[in-house]
């Protein structure tokens, strides 16, 4: 995803210049970021850009590497934004001290980290940056202001899956939103734009279908997620045959049995094997007694999370986290 991006910031670095990076190449400093983060933002990319030197070619060099082959890892920037603050706090309440000095030098910084915790940096981190340095690497950064003086965000260097909502429904509003939260990019396909439109889906691909028979034109990628929410539930076999040609890595559908067998019907009779229907996670998300459309987003994105998790570490791996957490 940012193989490009690396080249040219290596490359202008080699040379001695200051690369030429905008908020489309970071958007964790876009005016989005902004309004979440007001330490972050494009004038802290541009500062941030300004400070890199030769000694940090290492850092994005390591970056394309993992790019490369495809590891799950990350570039992660330490913005400081009150330097005395930053060094004197070692630690919060009753969490253990970090040691005697808190942000190391205090400056801006870029740091690679990948989910073997290993972190490379031109600057040499202090123990309490070692550990907002493996929480900013989570996806979406966890704790950024945990402490005083400076924040943190971080982007993936791996292809994410997307999620694809199929229907600009009431129920899709609440699941882009939340979708978009936890880091997925989202695409709503519908073929009414009354219904499919930036208000209704701010940030969001927008695919407006002449009539449902053109879905066939649209190509996912390999692996990404389908949610089959389309309005009345009138589309759903025509989604399910779409997603299930795509090759997605899931794909869950909304509703009851008694729909549920009708939608077969249908997409038996276009050709969809058994198999092919058995994949498709009927009804979609967590069970947990959702009924409201904001509480079904909840079990929906709830299970794509769990899903990713899976699909992106293996069970020993899995195992490993969950003793570190104290889990049972």
């Amino acid at each position: 995803m940012y193989r490009e991006v690396v080249t040219r910031i290596i490359d202008a670095l080699k040379a001695g210049e200051i690369p030429e990076v905008s908020t489309e190449d970071f958007r964790c400093f876009s005016e989005e970021g902004l309004k979440a983060n007001p330490h972050l933002g494009p004038d802290a990319l541009k500062w941030l850009v300004a400070s890199w030197i030769a000694e940090d070619i290492p850092t994005f060099e390591r970056a394309l590497q993992a790019i490369d082959n495809n590891e799950i890892a990350w570039l992660g920037f330490k913005i400081v934004y009150d330097e005395p603050a930053a060094i004197a706090n070692t630690g919060l309440g009753s969490m253990a001290k970090f040691g005697e000095v808190g942000s190391a030098d205090a400056q801006d910084a870029v740091f690679f980290c990948n989910d073997a915790s290993e972190i490379v940096s031109a600057r040499e981190p202090s123990p309490r940056d070692v550990f907002q340095m493996k929480d900013a690497t989570r996806g979406p950064s966890m704790h950024a202001d945990q402490f005083p003086g400076l924040t943190w965000a971080s982007v993936a260097l791996f292809e994410s899956p997307a999620v694809w909502l199929l229907g600009a429904s009431d129920i899709s509003i609440e699941v882009a939103q939340l979708a978009r939260h936890v880091g997925f990019d989202v695409f709503v396909v519908d073929e009414d734009a009354t219904y499919l439109n930036e208000e209704r889906f701010p940030d969001c691909g927008h695919i407006l279908l002449e009539n449902y028979e053109d879905i066939g034109e649209i190509r996912a990628r390999r692996g990404d997620y389908a949610c089959v929410l389309t309005i009345g539930h009138v589309r759903d076999a025509e989604a399910c045959l779409w997603a299930s040609k795509q090759n997605m890595h899931y794909i869950g559908m909304l509703g009851s049995a008694g729909k549920n067998e009708g939608v077969a019907a249908r997409c038996f009779e276009a050709g969809m094997t058994n198999e092919q229907w058995d994949a498709i996670k009927r009804p979609i998300g967590l069970d947990f007694g959702a009924k409201t459309p904001a509480e079904l987003a909840i079990a929906i994105v709830g299970e794509l999370v769990d899903v990713r998790y899976k699909q992106r570490y293996s069970e020993q791996e899995r195992a490993r986290h969950d003793a570190d957490l104290g889990r049972e």
